[in-house]
């Protein structure tokens, strides 16, 4: 899976109370759509792992995008 990370990315998770809240400057959100975009054209059960320690802000809740059928 080819995701292009755009340079100056920065993309926080927060989630509480059943609601959770992606926060992304301009080149957050192009990642992100390159997430989604490169995760549609994979099978299903494919995914995405984000964390604190290998995308999203230190105080981020993990995120798993995952493909489904």
């Amino acid at each position: 899976m080819e995701i292009k990370w755009e340079d100056g990315f920065s993309i926080g998770v927060s989630a509480s109370n059943n609601t959770a809240v992606i926060s992304a400057n301009r080149e957050g959100l192009l990642t992100l759509a390159s997430i989604f975009t490169a995760l549609a054209e994979e099978y299903p059960g494919s995914h995405v792992h984000l964390d604190k320690n290998n995308s999203l802000e230190d105080s981020s809740a993990d995120l798993i995008v995952e493909k489904i059928v």
